[in-house]
This record gives structure tokens, sequence and C-alpha cells, in this order.
């Protein structure tokens, strides 16, 4: 069976920089598991991995436009520290939901200097070059109960990709209680 949208598929991956610097792997754990082509890979990789089956091995390089982006360094801005709820430590490193005019946006403290944080909006990986080791260790029609709770990871009772949060935690609107039999 070859990798076409909504197959259930999971990989082992080793994600290494332009240096040959390992950044990620999954060997020697569990393979990371998704529905193709539903968005929960960068778009360089699921091209890549489209059409290929189960025991399939490949290298790839993902060139930035295809994974997380140049770098934009109008994403980065120094606030005033008393924008930051009081009761919180601030510390590079720590991450905060902000609201953008786009929406909702996830920025990263890289700089505590007295009353002054920068926070950089840019994604870690954002301008590099990635390049992936991968072997398809399983593609298969995805099972009726993994169906039922990718429906409910779209809206319909639930909040998928709010990191495991409650509805509400990444600002997404869904209303948990929203569908109806």
């Amino acid at each position: 069976m070859q990798i076409t949208k909504d197959k259930f598929v999971a990989i082992h991956y080793t994600l290494k920089d332009e240096s040959g610097e390992l950044m990620d792997s999954s060997v020697g754990g569990e393979p990371l598991a998704f529905v193709f082509g539903r968005g929960y890979l960068i778009s360089g990789l699921e091209s890549r991995l489209e059409g290929k089956a189960t025991g399939d091995k490949f290298s790839c390089t993902i060139q930035p436009e295809e994974a997380y982006g140049q770098r934009d360094e109008r994403l980065v801005a120094t606030v005033p520290l008393s924008e930051f709820e009081s009761n919180i430590q601030v510390e590079v490193g720590m991450q905060f939901q902000v609201t953008t005019p786009e929406g909702p946006a996830i920025v990263t403290v890289v700089k505590v200097d007295g009353d002054k944080v920068t926070i950089d909006g840019n994604h870690e990986m954002a301008g590099k070059v990635l390049n992936f080791d991968i072997e398809v260790v399983e593609v298969r029609d995805m099972t009726e109960e993994e169906e039922a709770r990718l429906l409910m990871s779209q809206g319909c009772g639930g909040c998928g990709g709010c990191g495991g949060g409650s509805c509400g935690d990444c600002g997404s609107g869904t209303d948990c209680g929203s569908c109806s039999d």
C-alpha cells in the first residue's frame, strides 16, 4: 500500500542540520505516526513521502521554504517586562502565546535584560536546511476509531492542535460541546 491522502502512516526519522549535527530522531523509540495529507508534517517532507510504501528508506534535503520558512527579523521584538503577568519569573527559553493581527502566535523569550524582554516569533528551525533519513514503518487505512478521533480533533468537540491543553488554551475558539450526533 502506498502513502496517499488520509492513510495512517508511521515513520522513523533522523533529522540533521546542514553541518550534519543531529537535531532529532525517533530511531530507538516510537515511530512518528500521523494521518497523511492533513498538514501534520512540513510540506517538503510530506511531498517526498507521497507514494512511498512500508519498508521504503530514503534521505532527503528540505529547504527552509518547504519547512519552517526563512527567518524574519520583524518577528523579533523587545517588550517591557510589565507586559508579562507579575507572578511569572520570565526566563530565556520560555514560550508564550501572544495575539497578533493575524491571530494567536507562539513566541520564545530569547533575552531578559532588566525590565526589557526580547521575544522571537520565528520557529526555532526557521531558515534551516533540514536533512532527513526516513524509514516508512507502516502504511494502512485508518480504523473507524482513528477516523472518529480525527473528526473530534478537527473541532467537533475537541481542540486538535492545542498541544493537549484544554479548549481555549490555544485561542482556537473551539466550542468543546459543539458536536451534535
